[in-house]
């Protein structure tokens, strides 16, 4: 396999135990350049876990991790951004208060002037904010506005652009849809394609099938820990990858139990 042929994350079988709980029970998948790999599971399927040990909240048990073909242990969150890893969690980390620069930059301001004299260059991260902005197509006429007065759909992108901004390489994005209305969501849905078409691997975690379908090259299914498959859109339609996230077998049963109203 050629260097360009590699996955920027590959993970096999993946354990996570929190003490006698088994939370991840040998999920293995991969992630390329230029694809959304969506990660789809109910509630309890471990999705979370999964993605808070691809970004180093917590170590994995036991399986590998390898990052552009080489195995990593990260100490931390901080050890998976230096690896290009980010995540854009569901409640953004963003303080609604600050601007939208300040959030931007927040932990990474550029800064001017020398020893004791060195303070944030405003000018410089304003215009880098307005610009990357634009660049998705929102239009941020005064990057020194809160954060907060942006739509909810907006406050991804930002979160997404800064993310890419800073040299991300997989982008795990957390639920980034969940919380939205139609137009925001088709905001944010085309702008992970066009990240995607930067070179980026995006993980898309979702509960919404619909959503995934959208934007997906490739679908892997969790449920309690497991890896069900992971199947290309070409292998799967909407309707069967719904039935496997949701349990086929039990969702057929119950509804024959309500005589056919689900």
């Amino acid at each position: 396999m050629s260097m360009s042929q590699t996955p920027l994350v590959e993970v096999k079988n993946l354990v996570k135990h929190f003490g006698s709980i088994i939370a991840l029970n040998g999920v293995s998948l991969t992630v390329n350049a230029n694809e959304v790999l969506c990660l789809l599971g109910d509630n309890g399927a471990g999705k979370s876990t999964l993605i808070n040990t691809l970004a180093g909240v917590f170590k994995p048990t036991s399986g590998e991790f390898l990052v552009e073909g080489q195995p990593r242990a990260f100490a931390g969150p901080r050890d998976a951004l230096d690896a290009g890893i980010a995540t854009v969690y569901q409640d953004l980390a963003m303080i609604p208060l600050m601007s939208v620069t300040r959030n931007f930059f927040m932990g990474r301001e550029p800064l001017k002037g020398f020893g004791p004299f060195k303070r944030m260059d405003m000018e410089h991260a304003n215009n880098v904010t307005r610009d990357e902005m634009h660049r998705i197509g929102i239009d941020v006429r005064d990057p020194e506005q809160a954060v907060g007065t942006l739509s909810g759909g907006e406050r991804q992108c930002v979160a997404i652009a800064r993310a890419v901004y800073f040299g991300a390489k997989v982008l795990i994005l957390d639920e980034p849809t969940s919380a939205l209305g139609v137009a925001q969501t088709s905001m944010v849905l085309k702008y992970i394609n066009q990240v995607r078409g930067k070179g980026l691997g995006v993980i898309f975690i979702t509960h919404n099938v619909r959503h995934a379908y959208a934007v997906g090259n490739r679908f892997t299914a969790l449920n309690r820990g497991r890896t069900l498959g992971t199947y290309s859109k070409s292998e799967i339609g909407i309707e069967d990858l719904q039935n496997l996230m949701a349990g086929g077998k039990e969702l057929q049963t119950l509804s024959e139990e309500l005589g056919g109203t689900i």
